[in-house]
């Protein structure tokens, strides 16, 4: 079994070459990345990377055909995965996310690969004031980052076949430890805030709906679109991925990271302007269609592990949110010393 991974150097990627090293030691597992976070090593131990069997340097705007010859699965992870970025780098977005997307969707079925697995997100709904939203309930996408996910499913969509399956797993809003930690995730940032200033900063005035999932169970989830059957949803599905128990308002989120921290101030911006991105999501689909694969992680659990992880990479700096554990932060960067151009395409 051979399974290629775009975007392998991101904060998800490490778990899923983790899990399918662990659920399958004889596969070969390739990851396909350019690199921007690659130094953003959080790991106390041993990074992902030395699970794989190779690691490809490319930008997925310019994958060649060749990368995909024998390969049984592809799973697309590459993309500017957050609103801060999108919002700045919006043509970009689109290229990487949609268009690179759908170019290596085509090229993977023309190369015989017999699953894709497409990285989509909840975002997709925007602002859902009303009941948790299912899959077949009206998108409200708000964002570039949000319109490139629905974009990305419409066109691949006519691409599935039962030689060709496709699973878009539209994932709750990510948190938990990693090896390349992201502090820009409202969970992530409640703990580094908790820990280093003593101090819970809600930037909204508190009231926003998020579905959470962990990192880790985002991995579980991929590996269930590897093994799911056609009769597990048919050769094209969309899918809601986290657990019902995990839509909180953010304000409840940052309640009980104080909870666990202990002696942390909660300060919420009631003079911020409406957030409105929120919604809640129905997950009753994924439970019934992956039993076993349903997320094992809650709330504690993850801000437990990131606790601990967080201290562990003896982390000190108090303006986190101007670190390289920001994806804004390092994109800037690698632009201000020319190591990429205006179009997130590195230098030659």
């Amino acid at each position: 079994m051979k399974v290629l991974i775009t975007g392998n150097l991101g904060y998800v990627g490490p778990g899923v070459v983790k899990e399918f090293r662990d659920h399958f030691p004889e596969a070969e597992l390739i990851g396909y990345d350019c690199g921007y976070f690659m130094r953003q090593n959080t790991s106390s131990l041993i990074t992902a990377e030395n699970y794989l069997n190779k690691q490809i340097f490319g930008d997925v705007r310019n994958l060649d055909a060749r990368v995909l010859e024998g390969v049984d699965t592809v799973i697309s992870l590459a993309a500017i995965s957050n609103d801060p970025l999108s919002n700045q780098f919006e043509n970009q977005t689109f290229d990487i996310n949609y268009k690179s997307t759908i170019d290596i969707a085509k090229m993977s079925k023309d190369a015989g690969v017999k699953n894709f697995i497409f990285a989509s997100s909840c975002s997709v709904y925007g602002f859902a004031s009303d009941s948790p939203r299912k899959e077949n309930s009206d998108l409200d996408p708000l964002t570039p980052y949000a319109k490139s996910k629905v974009k990305s499913e419409e066109d691949l969509y006519p691409l599935a076949s039962d030689e060709f399956k496709i699973t878009c797993l539209r994932f709750a809003t990510a948190c938990g430890m990693s090896d390349r930690l992201r502090l820009d995730l409202v969970v992530n940032d409640f703990v580094a805030g908790g820990i280093l200033n003593k101090k819970i900063e809600i930037l909204s005035d508190g009231t926003p709906w998020r579905p959470l999932i962990n990192v880790l169970d985002m991995a579980r989830a991929i590996r269930w679109a590897h093994e799911r059957t056609i009769s597990e949803g048919g050769n094209f599905i969309r899918v809601n991925t986290g657990s019902n128990n995990w839509n909180y308002q953010v304000k409840e989120i940052a309640y009980s990271v104080q909870k666990i921290l202990g002696d942390v101030e909660v300060h919420i911006n009631q003079k911020a302007a409406p957030d409105k991105r929120s919604y809640q999501v129905n997950f009753d689909l994924f439970e019934k269609l992956a039993p076993l694969h349903q997320p094992i992680f809650d709330l504690k659990m993850t801000v437990t592990d990131l606790i601990h992880g967080i201290n562990a990479i003896e982390l000190k700096n108090k303006n986190f949110r101007n670190s390289n554990l920001i994806r804004l932060h390092v994109i800037n960067q690698l632009l201000d010393h020319n190591i990429i151009d205006n179009n997130l395409c590195f230098r030659k």
